[in-house]
């Protein structure tokens, strides 16, 4: 039997208080998360989170840093994903690009409104890494190739 994890990015996005969250449908059920995705062949960490950034939340992103590395086993499929989450700062939005398959829509919501949607998070991680970073985990952008 072969073990292979999922390779996986997300961004950390903050402006004025807020955090850039996707509202997707997921499994069946709407739920929010940080936008994020798959790498994909002879693509770096650093190209696939800016890449998945846009592709969900029509936003152009500057990586500015990393808050962590993670192993989550989702007990729905029991696939663990391994995921490197980036800060980045919003550039520009391009609100006439469609968003990926699946996303509903892009939303800012503050730390408090996050709190008050716990249940409809993706995953516990979705919070555990917001958490690392307001405690101010952070780490430069080399830390990962």
């Amino acid at each position: 039997m072969t073990w292979a994890p999922h390779v996986t990015v997300a961004t950390i996005v903050e402006r004025d208080n807020c955090f850039l969250m996707v509202y997707e449908e997921s499994d069946g059920k709407k739920v929010y998360n940080q936008p994020a995705g798959h790498l994909d062949p002879d693509e770096t960490l650093h190209e696939a989170a800016v890449r998945e950034t846009l592709e969900e939340t029509g936003w152009k992103v500057q990586l500015t840093g990393v808050v962590g590395v993670n192993l989550y086993t989702a007990p729905s499929n029991g696939i663990t994903y391994f995921r490197t989450t980036f800060i980045a700062e919003a550039l520009n939005h391009d609100a006439n690009r469609p968003l990926d398959t699946g996303i509903i829509e892009a939303v800012w919501l503050t730390y408090e409104e996050l709190l008050e949607r716990k249940d409809q998070l993706r995953s516990p991680m979705t919070l555990q890494i917001i958490e690392d970073y307001r405690a101010g985990r952070r780490f430069p952008l080399n830390v990962v190739g």
